[in-house]
């Protein structure tokens, strides 16, 4: 069920719909730039560009931006002025990867930041993403937190099932083994809104999927797998084959965020579409049903907060974070709901009664 809670974190694919600022020739005229104005033939050229949608973010394809960084790379990043640099950077920001050329997109990022805002326009994504106010070595503070608690609330709630449920319940390891691919997930969400990297962005991406196809997994085990056990090893082998398929493509083909949203989305929707199904059959003969019902509403509609996509609250919060943050209580209804299903399952494994 839980094949919504950690969708992948989403590039953003923005319409260059926002005029662009001039070049500049130099950080100091960045700083002290007040005033942009845009020829007529650019502005013609932008709305023409608006009617296409690319994979791209505003901020980051800006000549002030780029020039920003060009020239603080090349005063700051070389020589005696890097070895000063390192040599008073906080440990904490060495440990986590944070380099003299990260702190000048950070640095240029807010400084481009202002100039629109200066204009009167929009605040601008880079890279994919709204800026956020770096806290500590914490590059997206809100969502990272709100990644650890979905992560603790699991562990929670998975310590209370193994000490409520007997391992001879059918569901036993089955269950165990989600929840462990559910901390991976959460674990590797942490660490990607810490420090977003080539590599913390793939494991984000890929043990986000880990997790949906498991939950298809989960959804198939208990719906039909307890009486079909062949049935469940092979879309077991099925999904193991879709997921090595999955990464190898974005890995060696082409990482397509699209792509990757849309296979993500699509599987949940199979997901969500099997579990109401099996709820709306058994709701007569198991009292605990409604919450597998709610948990399955309650996600997808939490879903919807995504797609609201508006620039950080105070810097700090996104809509990604406030529906992250969201998530975490849904995990003690549904692992009530896994609790009560093993005891259930289990009781009636006793009494020789047929599973429904």
């Amino acid at each position: 069920m839980p094949w919504l809670w950690k969708l992948p974190s989403r590039r953003a694919f923005v319409s260059p719909d926002r005029p662009r600022l001039p070049n500049m020739a130099s950080a100091v005229m960045l700083a002290r730039c007040t005033s942009v104005r845009f020829p007529a033939v650019a502005t013609a050229v932008l709305l023409l560009l608006s009617m296409t949608t690319v994979q791209a973010s505003q901020g980051d394809k800006e000549p002030v931006y780029r020039d920003c960084v060009k020239q603080c790379v090349g005063s700051n990043c070389t020589g005696a002025r890097l070895r000063g640099f390192q040599s008073s950077q906080p440990q904490y920001m060495a440990l986590t990867g944070w380099t003299c050329r990260d702190d000048c997109r950070y640095q240029c990022m807010w400084t481009t930041v202002g100039l629109y805002q200066a204009e009167g326009y929009s605040v601008p994504q880079f890279h994919g993403k709204w800026p956020f106010v770096r806290f500590l070595c914490f590059e997206d503070p809100a969502s990272a937190l709100a990644s650890l608690l979905n992560g603790l609330a699991c562990l929670l709630m998975l310590l209370r099932y193994r000490s409520r449920v007997p391992r001879q319940s059918p569901m036993y390891h089955t269950i165990n083994a989600f929840s462990l691919v559910s901390l991976n997930a959460w674990f590797w969400s942490t660490v990607f809104h810490t420090r977003d990297t080539y590599l913390t962005e793939k494991m984000d991406y890929f043990c986000a999927t880990a997790v949906i196809l498991y939950s298809i997994y989960l959804c198939c085990v208990r719906t039909l797998g307890l009486k079909r056990p062949g049935v469940s090893s092979m879309v077991g082998v099925l999904l193991i084959l879709a997921f090595t398929s999955h990464v190898s493509y974005l890995t060696f083909v082409s990482f397509d965020y699209g792509y990757n949203m849309a296979a993500n989305t699509s599987i949940g929707m199979v997901n969500l579409l099997w579990w109401l199904c099996w709820c709306w059959q058994n709701r007569r003969t198991l009292p605990y049903w409604w919450k597998c019902g709610l948990v399955v509403v309650l996600l997808h509609g939490l879903a919807l907060l995504e797609l609201l996509d508006f620039p950080p609250m105070f810097w700090i919060l996104d809509a990604h974070a406030v529906w992250h943050l969201s998530t975490v209580p849904v995990h003690f209804l549904f692992y009530s709901f896994l609790i009560d299903d093993s005891l259930y399952l289990l009781n009636t494994e006793k009494m020789g009664v047929k599973v429904e």
